[in-house]
């Protein structure tokens, strides 16, 4: 969902930037990069299962409940240092609401209406919107064919997915406008991070621990005014809640900063794609929902559109530069002071 880091200017090589040793975890990378795919996967189905039981502000207030736990007790392991700057707790309100209590709450009410799969398929869709969105408002972020090229074939791709053609039919139109504005929320919190957040001087763990406890204190406050207490606490809704944040919001986040430092950016954003696949094939086979021809050829085309929208020509020193793409729940590239680290992945 969905989430990752915010978007920043990253090198594009796989090979880490030249610092301290960094000393190799005790599973391959690639144990750690299945891992992360199946969480952040799984995160839609956890979704629609949470809904099942629970009010869907309630499940993202339990969402960032446990996982602010989880970077908490990370963070204290880490000694890491709370930011000291209002201004810095203030722009981390922000990149908060549009990076984790927006688009968590809108994927949450998304799911009471349409299917789990459609709403990872639209989760996709960040990076389309990213592009779009970075050419206004990032000055060094110029179109180029193959980018444009990328964002006609995605928007071809969400036409198919919605099947255009029928006219829409049998389409929730509310849920799926929700999910897709969801994925727009994700880039739009990136692009704030990017403006406002670089050389704090904290870690991308200080930045994303403080974000989600704001996030949850945003949603402590909403939650009260909008639902009602549980009159009962159902067993399966509360385990999806509790994996759904400390899994999704939380773990894997600290997988993918991980993945970052071992093997680069652009190897760890390769799970971006394997999201919605995975959050499909959870959804047909395990919640029984219904797949037609045009789901998984439009999400191909999709995800076809979102690589092109993330590739970059190479400059004289043969290094490409991009911004971040998707995302949980969707995903990008952290780095250390630059970008604050949201979730991702819905």
């Amino acid at each position: 969902m969905s989430a990752a880091a915010g978007p920043g200017s990253a090198p594009s090589s796989d090979t880490p930037p030249p610092g301290p040793p960094v000393r190799r975890p005790a599973l391959d990378w690639r144990i750690r990069f299945t891992a992360l795919s199946l969480i952040w996967g799984f995160s839609f189905l956890l979704i629609k299962v949470g809904t099942d039981g629970y009010a869907p502000f309630q499940v993202t207030f339990g969402r960032l409940l446990a996982g602010t736990a989880v970077l908490a007790v990370a963070m204290a392991v880490r000694r890491e240092r709370l930011p000291r700057t209002g201004r810095t707790w203030g722009h981390l309100f922000v990149a908060a609401f549009f990076l984790n209590a927006l688009p968590f709450s809108l994927f949450a009410y998304a799911e009471l209406t349409i299917p789990s799969t459609l709403a990872g398929i639209c989760n996709a869709t960040s990076p389309l919107w990213g592009m779009a969105l970075s050419v206004v408002a990032l000055s060094e972020d110029r179109p180029t064919r193959r980018r444009v090229a990328g964002l006609g074939l995605g928007f071809i791709g969400v036409l198919t997915v919605l099947g255009a053609w029928q006219g829409f039919s049998g389409l929730d139109v509310t849920g799926t406008a929700m999910a897709l504005l969801a994925s727009l929320s994700y880039p739009v919190g990136w692009i704030y991070v990017r403006r406002t957040l670089a050389g704090t001087g904290s870690s991308t763990l200080s930045l994303t621990g403080s974000q989600l406890f704001l996030g949850t204190a945003q949603l402590a406050l909403v939650v009260p005014m909008f639902t009602d207490m549980p009159t009962h606490v159902p067993l399966l809704p509360t385990l999806a809640v509790i994996a759904l944040g400390a899994l999704g919001t939380g773990l894997a986040v600290l997988l993918q900063y991980g993945l970052v430092e071992e093997v680069g950016p652009t190897t760890a954003q390769m799970v971006t794609y394997f999201i919605p696949v995975i959050a499909t094939a959870a959804g047909v086979t395990l919640l029984g929902e219904r797949l037609n021809w045009n789901t998984p050829v439009g999400a191909l085309i999709v995800l076809a559109g979102a690589a092109l929208t993330q590739s970059r020509n190479r400059g004289p020193a043969g290094v490409s530069r991009r911004v971040a793409g998707a995302g949980p729940a969707g995903r990008g590239t952290p780095r250390r002071t630059a970008d604050a680290g949201p979730v991702s992945r819905s």
